[in-house]
């Protein structure tokens, strides 16, 4: 295949050199990345800088001399950024078969945050520690797992509320998890034991997670047909609990409710309006991808494995499932089940890459959805299998990742090569089609802003203040790509494919791709969570932070009135008659606070021994205008 000349100089410019033996003795950096655009994270546009590294940090921005540096990057014409960070991906089994992640170091992600769905390792602190002995390739974060939590609090029985002996247990879970620096609480409401969670059971343990400045992550109750209800709850466990909200895999998966992500996006904004702090994350493809319990009702798995499998056994209960499962289907506008594709399943390979429409029709000769079902229950009988669905629309997916409180997610694990499984193509191309297909082709958000989403923003939501920005101090988590030549080549018949275009990926200051090669560099470390809890006693209740918002809403107006006055914007009638409605909203004010039962020492002073004491500053004004 002949190069094109143009890609031909770029990969030779973007080369790494060691500097010959006669160079410095004691060089002051481990890399220098020379004369590369840098898009920093900000979403500021790109600006040409060198960069210096050492011991895993940035600590030089600017002009470089190379003989400075143990080892050079020359990257004239390419992109350098921050290493981007997946926030939502399943790596518990994958990462320790393969410790490696080159899935994810190939198409430039260099943090995960995992335990997401809710289900993550109960003992989060020994898992941490195990995966890190031999070495990873990804910076790994994890949050804590609601289902998980759930399933050791409550034994088998699920389907009701937890008695407070339990409920007290996964507190104690979560608060562990916290101290062991989980980064957060996820749930998947959509999953067994956490379907059959109430609101407020999932607000008492995500109100502990928030005491230690977590994130409440969440695979909703339902993307489709009842969206609006989901993202309802969501936002009402952020308020319940004082805690960040997170919106996993946001999207809409049902075929009747196409172009709902409108009023999805609505509430998120409208949270946001009121003070509460919500995000999202998308992968970047119109399909989902998940166990094949998902096309069947909630009450078939109540009581576990084996009330599953006698109700299976049962013929009316059995015709009874097969109903619901095309019931299910129809609702969500589908009259069979071909966007139903097998992406592995152990009892016969052959399935995998096939939709249950088609394989039905291979191995029984039947094509109505009735015959399809009796499928789908078959490989749930003999031990499931994980699914692609293609149940999603190409607008709905673009007017998401529009949304500057959008993240980039693959939802993804690590991959392996050695089985026949023909999993989702997010997991090998995902960032790298954002920029190749949304950014470049069809242009759905800058180059820029489309490195924030996957950067600072991520970096922001779950506290990881040393990633997401090239700035000195921060750790040299980076990615050199060529932004005319990114783009995925995975597919969802060929999935397991790297992406081209992205030259370089480092690590912790090492190069984990070099050349677009993986290296076999395993510069990974665990990002653990604060783990300290900010303590109650003296903590700021909402009823004493209003009244200062009040009350600072009262300085800034009068401040304001008193320029408008100066300046002639207003005269001196109108002056003082918005001093004195201004002074009856202090009156109230101060009568509000009288009534509060203050929590938090600094506040009941600054009431009850400055501000109720002083004479108001509005009061001083109206008299020094009526001495006049």
């Amino acid at each position: 295949m002949k190069i094109p000349v143009c890609l031909s100089v770029l990969i030779l410019l973007a080369t790494s050199f060691n500097l010959p033996a006669g160079g410095p003795a004691m060089a002051e950096f481990d890399l220098v990345i020379m004369g590369g655009r840098i898009v920093d994270g900000t979403g500021n546009p790109w600006y040409e800088a060198d960069i210096g590294i050492s011991d895993g940090k940035i600590v030089e921005i600017g002009r470089i001399d190379p003989q400075r540096a143990n080892e050079v990057i020359y990257a004239q014409g390419l992109i350098v950024s921050p290493g981007f960070i997946d926030v939502h991906t399943h790596i518990e089994s994958g990462i320790e078969k393969n410790p490696n992640a080159e899935n994810f170091l190939m198409m430039g992600v260099t943090s995960v945050i995992t335990g997401n769905c809710g289900s993550s390792a109960l003992n989060l602190d020994e898992w941490l520690t195990r995966i890190s002995g031999p070495g990873i390739g990804v910076n790994v974060a994890s949050l804590v797992g609601h289902n998980t939590i759930r399933r050791e609090a409550m034994g088998g029985d699920f389907n009701r509320p937890p008695r407070p002996d339990e409920l007290d247990r996964m507190k104690e879970l979560v608060d562990r998890a916290m101290r062991a620096g989980a980064v957060g609480l996820s749930t998947g409401l959509e999953y067994v034991p956490g379907m059959w969670a109430t609101t407020d059971e999932i607000a008492e343990l995500a109100r502990v997670a928030a005491s230690y400045g977590g994130v409440y992550a969440t695979h909703m109750r339902d993307e489709g047909e009842f969206i609006e209800k989901s993202v309802a709850e969501a936002i009402a466990i952020g308020e319940k609990a004082k805690i960040p909200v997170e919106i996993s895999h946001f999207k809409i998966s049902s075929k009747k409710r196409w172009g709902a992500s409108a009023a999805s996006i609505r509430m998120v904004e409208e949270a946001r309006e009121n003070g509460i702090q919500v995000t999202v994350d998308q992968y970047l493809y119109p399909a989902s991808s998940t166990g094949i319990g998902i096309l069947f009702t909630s009450w078939v798995f109540d009581g576990g494995r084996d009330k599953l499998e006698e109700r299976l056994r049962d013929a009316n209960t059995r015709d009874r499932i097969r109903r619901d499962v095309i019931e299910k289907a129809k609702a969500q506008g589908f009259n069979d089940l071909s966007f139903a594709y097998i992406a592995s399943y152990e009892s016969d390979p052959s399935f995998n890459g096939r939709n249950l429409a088609e394989i039905t029709l291979a191995k029984k000769g039947r094509k109505e959805i009735e015959a399809q079902a009796d499928l789908a229950i078959e490989i749930l009988q003999a031990g499931g299998a994980s699914m692609i669905l293609r149940k999603m629309s190409d607008e709905d997916v673009e007017r998401i990742f529009r949304q500057p409180f959008t993240m980039v997610a693959s939802d993804a694990g690590v991959m392996s090569w050695d089985d026949k499984s023909v999993p989702h193509p997010r997991g090998f191309g995902n960032n790298a089609r954002a920029l190749g297909l949304y950014v470049r082709e069809k242009k759905i958000v800058s180059l820029p802003e489309a490195i924030r989403r996957m950067t600072s923003l991520p970096a922001q939501t779950f506290r990881l203040w040393d990633r997401g920005l090239i700035r000195p101090g921060m750790a040299a988590d980076l990615v050199i790509f060529d932004e005319n030549a990114v783009r995925d080549l995975a597919t969802f018949e060929k999935p397991k494919t790297f992406p081209v275009g992205i030259d370089y990926v480092i690590v912790n200051g090492r190069k984990a791709v070099e050349r677009s090669q993986y290296s076999h560099t395993n510069a990974g470390v665990i990002l653990r969570g604060s783990a300290k809890k900010v303590e109650s006693a003296n903590e700021v209740t909402a009823a004493e932070r209003a009244l200062r918002v009040r009350d600072e809403r009262i300085f800034t107006r009068f401040n304001m009135l008193k320029r408008e006055k100066e300046a002639g914007l207003i005269n001196a009638d109108r002056y003082i008659a918005a001093l004195r409605a201004l002074r009856e909203d202090e009156m109230k004010l101060f009568e509000d606070a009288k009534n509060v039962r203050f929590n938090n020492m600094t506040e009941h002073e600054y009431w009850h021994r400055s501000r109720l004491k002083s004479l108001s500053l509005i009061i001083q004004e109206l008299q020094m205008i009526e001495r006049k």
